[in-house]
């Protein structure tokens, strides 16, 4: 083949993959032909990124009266060979494998060219599998601490990093005193936490926060390390209570199984040595949780132990850590209700120190004025405990707890959530409560001993179970409306609230079928928009005021935790291919946004729009990134690789293509 008809050929066959991509397939050349990689990249760069942020994207426009940002790139290789590539889609893929042959170390290289014309649904995989995972993969310990102490979130106004240890763990706190020693430069401030740890003691550090230890294993060669964990990504640089089920789920369907089962041992150590399992592992997050999930993550990791001895071992564990978990826990009196439900709660007071900035700045304003004070003086006297009011603690008790819920923020929540038994929190006990019963019937025997020497019984655990469930109707479910409703306790009613809540009694089996028909026929419809299941209705959230702005977790944005708890849940009462349609709207708004923005896989998205351009509140987590993600995040890359998983051959070449939902259900 001559050198011209093979520009012409690459041309044609990356024209023909923008357009056509169902007819197309890469072509390659049989020569090596070297490129060198930083003055290639150097080029693609000023030739198309032309808003300057490191990526090639749709938003990259053409720039009048020159070529830059015509999505066509030549570039010519060591041999004096020409390449042309065409299309945003495979530019970014170009600039992708540049990134990652100079983050190798390469001067030079062969471009691949079958990465560079890969199908948008395996490239988005791949990564995920090959990438996002590992960047996305912590471990607290002398090699992995520094990544961790970075964070700005650890750092002291003195510039102190601190690191806490819990009381019980004698050996966490040599390990890491000798650590401290053997690294002065980073300034690092090793803390024993009191015994008992008390929510006036966690107030007390603000301005002082830093990390909590997890689970540490010692290795055959006697070397101690940190036993690994997956962070949600970005600013979230520590390991999540409901975000990591999610992220489970997803390790496990891609073979990462040991990870998986790390994350839980992470768990099973915050239960002993913190007493719950965290919001995440930092100081300030010890008074609260999140939403319950350890038993579903214990019981997806056993479905890969094939050994029958060490699934029984394993199961135990988590049998033992989860009863501990939800007695001292959720049938806490401070998440116990009058109506026999539970409630989210947290145990601390005042302004909760990890929110950004500014965020409460309305609501202080309020108050300020109210006291005649200066705003900014307001709040320091009031975090330092110098102002009482009533009113204003109780702000930031439903603030906190809502916190808990994993729903921050929702005008589902936002000022009352302390008083609601919630649809989600109770339909995650029930679920507890079922498969502590199933557990103890099917590995123990119908009768399990605690450490303590107190006996669990199979039949008192379903016996929970189905109290809960009649609780549930009795309270949250409106047959009616054929939705479930989140309840008031203080006003002795149901919110009305129609939220992506009322779909967690189906992944949590304690729905009956004709509540899940109601839910199917009156609900969905009106959480199911274009890009997949919005957190609210837009009717529920309300008009947009400036005194009512957008909340995250409300319409029209859309999470994955939402979506795969649906699409499970939907399939638990056999609506297998309303699931699937649901699966497809996701995966569909997940593949175009990484398609046009470089292989963007962010927290959240607009599910109207099908959109990550989200401006509410915090952002949008994963989508500031130069040249290649590699971490996406957490829970929306397990979504990826669950959904896939629910997509036959057809729908997964209609993904590639890029056809529209609506075009094919």
């Amino acid at each position: 083949m001559t050198q011209r008809t093979f520009i012409r050929t690459l041309f044609i066959t990356v024209f023909f993959l923008e357009f056509a991509p169902e007819h197309a397939s890469p072509q390659t050349t049989s020569k090596k032909d070297l490129i060198d990689i930083r003055s290639t990249m150097q080029q693609l760069l000023q030739d198309e990124d032309t808003d300057g942020d490191q990526k090639i994207t749709v938003n990259d426009f053409r720039i009048p009266g020159t070529e830059r940002g015509n999505k066509r790139f030549l570039f010519t290789s060591l041999s004096h060979s020409q390449y042309e590539v065409e299309g945003t889609y495979y530019l970014s893929n170009l600039l992708q494998e540049l990134q990652l042959l100079r983050e190798g170390g390469k001067d030079t290289a062969e471009i691949r060219s079958e990465r560079i014309f890969e199908q948008p649904v395996d490239h988005i995989s791949r990564n995920i599998k090959e990438l996002f995972w590992d960047g996305l993969t912590r471990h607290i310990d002398e090699q992995g601490l520094l990544s961790i102490i970075r964070d700005e979130k650890t750092v002291s106004a003195d510039g102190v990093r601190t690191l806490y240890v819990p009381p019980s763990d004698k050996f966490a706190l040599r390990y890491f005193t000798r650590v401290g020693r053997l690294h002065p430069e980073w300034n690092l401030q090793i803390v024993q936490l009191p015994d008992p740890l008390t929510p006036g003691y966690v107030r007390h550090l603000d301005g002082h926060h830093g990390i909590l230890t997890l689970a540490l294993t010692v290795q055959q060669d006697s070397s101690i390390s940190g036993v690994p964990f997956v962070v949600p990504g970005g600013r979230f640089n520590e390991m999540y209570g409901w975000d990591s089920y999610f992220i489970v789920l997803g390790l496990l369907h891609d073979g990462r199984i040991s990870l998986a089962q790390s994350i839980v041992e992470n768990f099973l150590y915050e239960i002993a040595h913190y007493g719950a399992i965290l919001n995440a592992n930092r100081t300030y997050y010890l008074t609260r949780s999140q939403p319950p999930f350890l038993t579903s993550m214990g019981l997806a990791c056993a479905a890969h132990i094939t050994n029958d001895s060490l699934r029984h071992t394993w199961l135990g564990k988590v049998l033992t850590a989860a009863i501990q978990e939800y007695t001292h826990v959720w049938m806490n009196p401070l998440r116990c209700t009058s109506i026999g439900l539970n409630r989210y709660f947290d145990s601390g007071g005042g302004i909760p120190p990890e929110v950004e900035p500014g965020h409460y700045d309305p609501i202080l304003a309020v108050y300020a004025k109210k006291h005649r004070m200066d705003p900014t003086k307001f709040e320091l006297e009031y975090r330092a405990g110098n102002i009482k009011d009533p009113e204003l603690d109780q702000f930031f008790v439903h603030d906190r707890a809502m916190r808990e819920s994993g729903h921050d923020t929702s005008y589902r929540l936002l000022d009352r959530c302390a008083d609601l038994a919630t649809v989600d929190l109770n339909s995650l006990l029930y679920k507890i409560e079922r498969d502590v019963a199933g557990i103890i019937a099917h590995e123990f025997g119908g009768s399990y001993s605690l450490p303590d020497g107190s006996i669990e019984k199979s039949s008192e655990w379903s016996r929970k179970a189905e109290k809960r469930k009649q609780l549930i109707t009795k309270y949250l479910w409106d047959e009616e409306r054929g939705i479930f409703f989140d309840y008031d306790i203080r006003h002795k009613q149901k919110t009305y609230y129609v939220s992506a809540a009322t779909l967690f009694p189906l992944w949590a089996g304690c729905a009956t079928d004709e509540q899940a028909t109601l839910l199917v026929q009156k609900a969905l419809p009106s959480l199911e928009m274009s890009g997949g299941i919005a957190g609210s209705t837009e009717e529920s959230r309300g008009p947009l005021t400036q005194d009512h702005p957008l909340r995250q977790w409300d319409y029209p944005f859309g999470w994955a935790p939402h979506q795969m708890l649906a699409w499970q849940g939907l399939m638990n009462y056999g609506y297998s291919d309303i699931a699937q349609r649901l699966a497809y709207r996701w995966l569909f708004t997940m593949t175009l946004n990484a398609y046009q923005f470089n292989g963007t896989i962010p927290e959240k998205f607009d599910v109207v729009r099908r959109s990550h351009e989200v401006f509410a509140e915090y952002g949008n987590i994963g989508t500031k990134f130069s040249y290649i993600t590699r971490e996406g995040f957490g829970w929306t890359n397990a979504s990826y690789e669950i959904g896939l998983s629910m997509m036959n051959d057809t729908l997964r070449s209609h993904l590639n293509h890029l056809l529209p939902p609506e075009w094919i259900f």
